[in-house]
């Protein structure tokens, strides 16, 4: 054949595949229209309601209400009135014009863009602003949720929501300007889950830019999808409670269900209040300006002395270790005394105790001479190697690591090396004398009351704990998942008795007997108590106190931090009954205690110009 006749017959063949492909696209295939970018269509986003959270009670922690984002199309505004339109939003006339200005100088850059011109409108204005809608061309509302908070608590805990900015965007370009992230908290840990799915509607435009109907009557609009709802752990009314009795109070609160790790109320004060997160955008300056930081999360971001209650911890790995047993007895002459001149300090009590009634008094002595036998035990070759070993298992008992919650903020502590002292003393010359303060929760240990809480839980399980988590029930299997697993500390369950014994005691002891946790005291229960005072550089003590309750199957664990504010067994203790008792009974009889737990102001106490633990 001619190379001619073949040459024109490819040129036919590819003129009617062109040919067919444009018919097809713009005579059959409707898609295309609606997904090119086709100044003809007017997309308007539809925008989900987000997840609602409730409690473990069923009862609704963050619900929604209706708003609306009064939207503008720049190159859609014609000449309105200006003043009628301010009167309706309250708004700054002067501002308008500079904005309209603005888009009309940029009025090629900017398109056929539209923009969020006024964020969250109230029924109310927005009713105003629809019956004259038509003489505000270029406008539009679009329908959107705001949260509401039905219990006036839990605002650190829920976190806030707030519309995504430029570095966001160019980090997480599925979303959009104008879309709404969860900054903190739940809000943020679960955003995933929460914030549902957008969609749109498409409308037609005029020869004039003028939109006059839907495209394929809607046929190709798509709904919004909502986003999915969460049960959390979160008891409303003990948060609520929990937030109440801390009025005044710099620290914080953390309950654990010890079977499952499900957190009852986790509180942190002062903290934000509903009404600040509901307006954030208005009061987040004020929020950064109060001096003590009330979105700062203590129970989760503070690693403080955990103080006496970390005597548990040596108690149990030395009975593992077998350098003690319940039996073993130390002498106490108010405090250990070592070399010429050190002394560790204690209180005045009988002498010498046994194991529990170690922790029922709460003996300084007692674990000094403990952790010295732990370090100094001759199975190991150095000081250094027996203190890397009881270090990897204090790492089990999650300090020093992070837990692993849901809290987005959650920081680990801190639990010192051996390189920490290497630097600090010179490597090979430190011993357990140098470091004797660990025996006793001091020095250089830190932990968050959320580690805390979880120690009192994995002595109320005997030896273990679940990863302590705010979500009951997420529709994310592998996420349910992490936090059923068990986590072994590896100590035998029988070492435990002789702690919960001596925590027993501290709590329930005949008045006069000694123990240091009388005011935990709540008849009918047998609340398991360790106090701690724990010294800081900042002022007076801190006071801590860890619980749990019943004795045998345990309902709730407790942990209360309070900045200086003295001994555990004064402040701590009595707000950990209360929550104890709130939780069991749902409702508080010692209205006395109560009264005067609630009006005490230990927030005088705590100096604002410092940095924080």
């Amino acid at each position: 054949m001619d190379k001619k006749v073949i040459l024109i017959i490819g040129i036919i063949i590819i003129a009617i595949a062109l040919a067919t492909r444009l018919f097809f696209l713009q005579i059959i295939d409707e898609d295309y229209k609606v997904t090119a970018k086709n100044n003809a269509l007017v997309y308007q986003t539809r925008y989900p309601a987000r997840g609602e959270i409730y409690d473990r009670n069923g009862k609704t922690l963050v619900g929604n209400k209706t708003t609306y984002d009064i939207m503008a199309t720049p190159i859609d505004i014609k000449e309105f009135d200006t003043v009628d339109f301010c009167r309706i939003f309250r708004l700054d006339i002067n501002v308008v014009k500079k904005k309209l200005e603005n888009w009309r100088l940029n009025k090629k850059k900017i398109g056929y863009q539209s923009f969020i011109f006024i964020k969250q409108v109230s029924d109310k204005d927005y009713s105003l602003y629809a019956e004259k809608a038509y003489k505000f061309p270029g406008f539009y509302a679009v329908s959107r949720t705001a949260r509401i908070y039905p219990f006036n608590a839990g605002a650190n805990l829920f976190g806030y929501i707030n519309e995504v900015d430029k570095d966001f965007l160019e980090k997480n370009p599925e979303y959009k300007s104008g879309d709404y992230v969860g900054i903190t908290g739940i809000e943020r840990s679960y955003e995933d889950v929460l914030k549902g799915k957008k969609g749109y509607n498409i409308f037609i435009r005029d020869v004039n830019n003028r939109v006059i109907s839907s495209f394929k009557n809607g046929t190709h609009d798509i709904n919004a999808t909502p986003g999915e709802d969460l049960v959390a752990s979160i008891d409303g009314e003990l948060q609520q409670y929990g937030e109440h009795i801390m009025a005044n109070k710099v620290g914080s609160i953390v309950a654990i269900e010890p079977s499952t790790g499900e957190i009852l109320a986790i509180i942190s004060s002062p903290g934000l209040t509903i009404e600040q997160l509901s307006n954030i955008r208005n009061e987040y300056s004020s929020i950064l300006e109060d001096p003590y930081k009330p979105m700062f999360n203590r129970a989760v971001m503070s690693a403080y002395p955990p103080g006496s209650v970390f005597k548990t911890v040596n108690a149990l790995i030395a009975q593992q270790h077998g350098v003690i047993n319940a039996s073993t007895m130390f002498s106490c002459a108010r405090g250990f005394y070592f070399g010429a001149k050190g002394k560790m300090g204690c209180h005045g009590h009988p002498s010498p105790l046994d194991l529990k009634h170690s922790i029922m008094m709460s003996c300084n002595a007692y674990y000094a001479n403990t952790f010295r036998a732990l370090l100094n035990d001759k199975k190991y070759p150095s000081v250094a190697d027996a203190f890397n070993q009881w270090k990897e298992e204090v790492n089990k008992f999650g300090f020093g690591v992070k837990l692993g919650s849901d809290f987005p903020s959650e920081l680990a502590g801190n639990l010192p090396s051996t390189t920490t002292y290497d630097k600090i003393h010179g490597k090979g010359k430190w011993n357990s004398y140098n470091i004797l303060s660990l025996a006793i929760g001091q020095g250089e240990i830190g932990a968050t009351p959320l580690q805390i809480a979880n120690l009192a839980a994995i002595i109320a399980n005997r030896g273990y704990y679940i990863i302590p988590h705010l979500i009951k029930n997420a529709p994310d299997s592998l996420r349910r998942e992490k936090y059923r697993e068990k986590h072994y500390v590896d100590i035998e369950q029988r070492f435990f008795e002789p702690v919960v014994e001596g925590m027993y005691l501290a709590v329930n002891a005949p008045a006069g007997h000694g123990g240091t946790s009388r005011r935990a005291y709540l008849d009918g229960v047998s609340i398991c108590g360790k106090t701690g005072t724990a010294q800081n550089p900042h002022g007076k003590d801190n006071s801590v106190f860890m619980c749990f309750a019943p004795m045998d199957e345990p309902k709730i664990a407790v942990a209360v931090y309070l900045e200086n504010a003295g001994a555990g067994g004064t402040w701590a203790a009595p707000i950990a009954s209360l929550i104890v008792e709130k939780y069991l009974f749902r409702e508080v009889k010692r209205k006395e205690l109560e009264e005067s737990i609630t009006n005490a102001n230990l927030k005088q106490f705590v100096p604002t110009k410092r940095k924080r633990y």
